[in-house]
């Protein structure tokens, strides 16, 4: 497996340190010259989108190569580092926004790099107004997801971790990708205890193929953007529960915590 990785790996990217901004900078250019994956992220950004109002005043948090402002107005784009076409630098766990002051977070294959989400949960609350949301597409276990990314990808993936925070030091390369099925499915009741203010108000499990078909950020071209509709259109067949590599999750700030 790590054979066919290294031989599919983008020659953009090969070999480069994955913390380095210049690394993240790299992958802006890919995603333009990989037509099937941007549609997979346009898809990604409309989806929120369709959850937030107009008026919005929303964080994208590592927005990184990503054009989620094309789609989503009066977006503040963030990185954890300084790299070209971001609005300010902002760390998830200690965010530079004031109390209630943003309408919406959001983020795409992010959360499950953030080193302390119990943080990160924390913060969110602090910087939402009442009725604002936490909206995010991360990995998510299934049968199928848990056989590609246990083989396929290059980031960790552990399941049975105990333990919400990361214990690395690099901002895209330390990661669990199980962590957002770990905190919103297994360990929801310590969620909902932990963090009284927010409530998980919808989990979609989606995309069981359309990924790892066209080989993500990190590879080559693999798949023409033609037959993306006619993909997704044949994912539609398989069930979620058991075939999706990701999630649409949002999560709302409610006005009385949950007692």
């Amino acid at each position: 497996m790590k054979f066919l990785r290294n031989l599919l790996a983008h020659p953009y990217t090969k070999k480069l340190d994955l913390d380095s901004p210049n690394t993240t900078a790299l992958r802006k250019n890919i995603l333009k010259q990989k037509p099937f994956l941007r549609k997979i992220y346009q898809e990604w950004y409309e989806c929120i989108n369709n959850q937030i109002s107009k008026d919005s005043l929303t964080l994208e948090i590592g927005s990184g190569a990503g054009f989620a402002d094309k789609i989503i107005p009066n977006l503040i784009k963030s990185e954890v580092f300084e790299v070209s076409g971001v609005d300010c630098i902002a760390n998830a766990c200690q965010l530079p926004f004031s109390d209630s002051s943003l309408d919406a977070i959001i983020m795409t294959d992010v959360f499950h790099h953030i080193p302390d989400v119990s943080k990160f949960l924390e913060e969110s609350e602090r910087c939402l107004r009442v009725g604002g949301k936490i909206l995010m597409i991360e990995p998510w276990l299934t049968w199928w997801s848990k056989i590609v990314y246990k083989n396929l990808h290059h980031e960790p993936f552990s399941e049975y971790d105990s333990n919400w925070k990361l214990s690395g030091s690099g901002p895209l390369s330390d990661a669990n990708g199980a962590l957002p099925w770990i905190i919103f499915h297994r360990d929801r009741m310590k969620f909902e205890q932990e963090h009284r203010a927010l409530k998980i108000t919808a989990i979609v499990p989606m995309m069981p193929f359309s990924y790892l078909l066209c080989g993500g950020i990190s590879t080559r071209n693999l798949i023409p953007a033609f037959l993306y509709k006619f993909i997704r259109l044949a994912e539609s067949f398989f069930p979620g529960k058991y075939f999706s590599m990701f999630a649409f999750i949002e999560i709302k700030k409610v006005d009385s915590p949950r007692i």
